[in-house]
């Protein structure tokens, strides 16, 4: 749970996103989505495979277009920009993947690098050593600098992942399953990580998961999904106390058998 109360202000919004729909041919993923991520906030999207979680996601970093429905990002909607334009707000939006989607030929240092070398050219050699040793301390990592993907376990690829995204400060962070394929006390370090990055760097985040422990810990918002729909939104009180059979089915899945 967390050990702080975060600091969400509910009047300023950083994703709004109004009447969404996207359909891959005849399969209709998306029917009308509406969701509202306010600055400071974590929101856990829930929902059975296949429901549309990670379309969603893709459709707020422009990675996919929306059949109707408005994307706004920042003050900005995506449908609408240009490649540069749309380059330029994925900087403000950090993408982690379930993998973590690390370069296997690089040091955990040249990972961490290699962002800030692309987009932060200008940067110098010691400004950016003093951001990479800022980042690993934050997730707890700084020993790892020196080694190779395939000499960390896999909580240590996400937490190297979640660094990598985190390297160029983003005001938004996207979570695509941050605690599929871990052990418990894995899990439990990664959403300890969630939190504190909500903490330390002031982010807003949407957590896509059917994990409803990680949906406990670090959801300050919760939001079911459920035929391209979300059915049920508030804290993780308020949505489990339904007695919606999908809601109670992901309850007794998680916390029963």
């Amino acid at each position: 749970m967390k050990s702080f109360i975060p600091d969400i202000n509910r009047q300023e919004t950083v994703i709004s996103i109004r009447d969404l729909y996207k359909s891959f041919g005849g399969n209709h993923v998306l029917r009308g989505v509406n969701l509202d991520l306010h600055s400071g906030e974590n929101i856990v999207v829930l929902g059975r495979s296949g429901t549309g979680k990670s379309v969603l996601i893709k459709v707020i970093v422009g990675l996919l277009y929306p059949d109707a429905g408005t994307v706004n990002v920042l003050g900005q909607e995506v449908p609408e920009l240009g490649v540069h334009a749309l380059r330029a707000l994925r900087l403000k939006v950090g993408f982690c993947f379930q993998n973590g989607a690390l370069y296997d030929s690089m040091t955990v240092g040249e990972n961490l690098a290699f962002p800030l070398r692309r987009n932060e050219p200008g940067m110098s050699r010691k400004e950016r050593d003093k951001r990479i040793e800022m980042v690993l301390e934050a997730i707890g990592l700084s020993h790892t600098i020196g080694q190779m993907p395939a000499e960390l376990s896999g909580g240590q690829k996400k937490r190297i992942g979640i660094g990598r995204t985190l390297i160029l400060r983003p005001a938004i962070m996207l979570y695509d399953e941050p605690t599929a394929g871990l052990d418990p006390i894995t899990c439990t370090e990664i959403n300890d990580l969630i939190n504190e990055v909500q903490h330390r760097f002031k982010t807003s985040s949407i957590i896509i998961t059917h994990d409803l422990t990680c949906a406990k810990s670090t959801g300050d918002t919760i939001a079911v999904l459920k035929e391209g729909r979300f059915i049920r939104r508030g804290n993780f009180n308020e949505v489990f106390s339904s007695e919606d059979e999908l809601i109670r089915e992901f309850y007794e899945y998680n916390f029963i058998q």
